[in-house]
């Protein structure tokens, strides 16, 4: 009698440090961690920090928390994700740059390491100078350019991100060897951003969302989209609008470390679901001019493979890997 007693209190005891029942890695009364790979004041401590608003009006019992690991366009970031393998309570924020950075830095993890779980937004670049710039239109800034690649300083996000694949496809259009290209990168928009409107650099490129409001108080002056078509609420041409054929999205998604159960592979991506039927959620990717581009499961999986097959393949090109 006494051992079944013993056993059942047991039970009862390693039910409550497992969370009664659910999986060791995925419970609501954890908190999720949600890392944004780089510097606040960016693209993806944005998209971090929307989506915790959002996860919480979803499910107001789950406790979340975003934090920021800044650096090498998101692969320091990458590498701390690697090493929580099998921890469902954990969602990296990624996207585009992230795939050119691991090329372009080398890294000896990539995205193989991770589980995919979403794909979230899409998002066009913005090219814009500081309002006290001589060029009032790109056909300014690329003769300038043409006659002089080096006095062009272009900053952005990360070596090998979205921004610098866009500066290199610029001047591929315009006849300018992209391996002269003076771009200065960094970890977070906010740095950017601090240049321009310190008229440090000749011009900026970055997400929409991330200058709009920039432009529209007349801080900056936009010389062009990365759209197909001109941009509602915007007053910029697109650059092939503008004479460049250029034309490219950026994207932003999840994933989690590697070697998840089913089950919290599920919880996270039903969760992530949740997040993204949730108001705030809708109410912020209208609000920053994004593209709803949702997938999860083996949808996100085989476009996170073609992604990397197609971004290796680009900035080969562009001369930035050896």
């Amino acid at each position: 009698m006494r051992l079944r007693v013993f056993a059942a209190l047991a039970a009862i005891s390693l039910g409550a440090l497992t969370g009664c029942g659910e999986t060791a890695g995925t419970s609501a009364s954890s908190p999720l961690q949600i890392m944004a790979p780089a510097a606040p004041g960016g693209g993806w401590d944005q998209t971090s920090r929307i989506a915790e608003q959002a996860i919480k009006a979803a499910d107001p019992q789950r406790k979340v928390e975003v934090y920021n690991v800044p650096g090498a366009g998101g692969t320091i970031g990458l590498a701390q994700l690697a090493g929580e393998k099998g921890n469902g309570n954990l969602l990296m924020t990624m996207g585009l740059v992230m795939v050119g950075a691991i090329e372009q830095n080398k890294s000896k993890v990539t995205l193989a390491e991770t589980t995919p779980i979403a794909k979230l937004t899409e998002e066009y670049e913005i090219v814009v100078v500081p309002a006290a710039s001589p060029y009032k239109a790109l056909d300014d800034m690329v003769a300038a350019w043409k006659a002089d690649p080096s006095k062009v300083s272009i900053s952005g996000g990360s070596a090998g991100g979205t921004d610098h694949i866009v500066a290199g496809l610029m001047a591929k259009a315009a006849g300018i060897d992209p391996k002269q290209v003076n771009y200065i990168a960094h970890s977070g928009g906010g740095e950017a951003l601090n240049e321009l409107l310190g008229n440090k650099v000749s011009a900026g490129i970055s997400g929409v969302a991330e200058f709009a409001e920039h432009v529209k108080s007349g801080k900056l002056r936009a010389l062009g989209v990365t759209s197909g078509e001109r941009l509602p609420d915007l007053d910029a041409p697109t650059l092939k609008e503008a004479g460049l054929d250029v034309e490219l999205a950026n994207w932003r998604g999840f994933v989690a470390p590697a070697e998840l159960s089913d089950a919290d592979k599920k919880a996270l991506t039903d969760l992530v679901t949740k997040m993204h039927d949730a108001q705030p959620w809708k109410d912020a990717v209208a609000k920053n001019g994004w593209i709803d581009s949702f997938q999860t499961g083996q949808q996100f999986a085989d476009y996170l493979a073609a992604e990397q097959t197609r971004v290796k393949a680009i900035i080969a090109e562009m001369g930035l890997v050896s």
